[in-house]
């Protein structure tokens, strides 16, 4: 069975929940697959590694109750984030506990390596690999990715500078499995946008910050819902990869937003004082400007979908720009 033929009949909408670093727990993954759609955690929020464990078995539990009392709309599957870059020593342990606990989906960031996808297909699930260029996503697929997850340009937190347009369609033009397309979307219109452009799952991370269910401060809540695309600025001077950020928090942690040259993340200072500004340096998208307010999971996607169903209905006819008389294109 392909991952897609699993998720028949899941899903509510067509979305994934991107994993979100500190922010997304249980709480936060079986609220948006109760919603209908799939969320998703980075393992490493869970830390010590026993709580993983404990994490895991938590979600099966509580999903396996949920659809045991609505069995006319069971949840849809969720998802772990395993960091399989070399410095991340922890990488052995938590795939074991995900075969453990049998995860149906993995997204792997940060490297791609056979024996991760492996694992992954020795007890019946799914790995997606989240990609910025043609060179990953190739890598990705030839050492065993089932799907992408295409970062475009606008996606929150470490991005891509592609165009979601560029990037999906020379995808498309030699990959027909599962793509998950990331980069700004935040309302019901751009998910059908989306599907449109030719990708199966619209992949949805800065939204979900402003949930309640979110591990996110009210401050970083309160932000997501004040400010709009401007707002977000694309630098590699935070971490020493490229992403976006909210820049007011930049601002509020002392740092002068023209003049970002001189914080070189590299020779940090790691006192105490700058490790807690550095801490408050809060990641976003650049679709945040269709978010608010602060709500519960289940209305985020309920407006989601509201959203969603309206696009559909005002493309159902044909549009009124164009003249349907002119048809195909006249020979020479």
């Amino acid at each position: 069975m392909s991952m897609l033929e699993m998720l028949k009949g899941r899903l509510r909408l067509p979305v994934i929940g991107s994993p979100l670093f500190i922010i997304s727990v249980p709480d936060l993954v079986v609220a948006q697959c109760t919603s209908g759609v799939i969320g998703s955690m980075p393992s490493l929020n869970a830390r010590p590694l026993e709580q993983l464990d404990e994490w895991l078995a938590e979600i099966n539990e509580r999903l396996a109750a949920h659809d045991a009392a609505h069995p006319d709309r069971p949840s849809a599957p969720y998802a772990i984030n395993l960091i399989v870059h070399k410095s991340n020593d922890r990488l052995e342990e938590d795939i074991k506990l995900v075969v453990k606990h049998k995860v149906p989906m993995i997204i792997c960031s940060l490297g791609a390596r056979p024996e991760v996808y492996d694992a992954i297909h020795s007890y019946g699930g799914y790995g997606i690999h989240d990609v910025i260029n043609q060179s990953f996503a190739h890598k990705a697929i030839e050492k065993g990715a089932d799907g992408l997850v295409l970062v475009a340009s606008g996606a929150g937190g470490h991005a891509g500078a592609l165009s979601p347009f560029g990037f999906l369609q020379e995808t498309r033009e030699w990959f027909d499995g599962p793509i998950a397309l990331s980069g700004a979307i935040a309302h019901g219109r751009s998910i059908l946008a989306a599907e449109a452009m030719g990708a199966d799952f619209a992949y949805i991370g800065s939204a979900f910050i402003a949930t309640e269910e979110a591990r996110a401060v009210d401050d970083y809540k309160r932000m997501i819902t004040q400010y709009g695309a401007e707002d977000i600025l694309y630098t590699n001077l935070i971490t020493g990869v490229h992403g976006n950020y909210l820049r007011p928090s930049l601002e509020a942690a002392g740092m002068d937003v023209n003049n970002l040259g001189q914080y070189n993340a590299n020779a940090m200072d790691f006192s105490s004082d700058r490790k807690r500004r550095w801490k408050d340096i809060w990641g976003s998208g650049q679709g945040i400007g269709a978010v608010k307010e602060v709500v519960p999971t289940a209305a985020l996607v309920d407006r989601l979908a509201a959203e969603y169903a309206a696009a559909r209905v005002r493309l159902g006819s044909h549009s009124p720009l164009v003249n349907p008389g002119w048809g195909m294109p006249r020979a020479a």
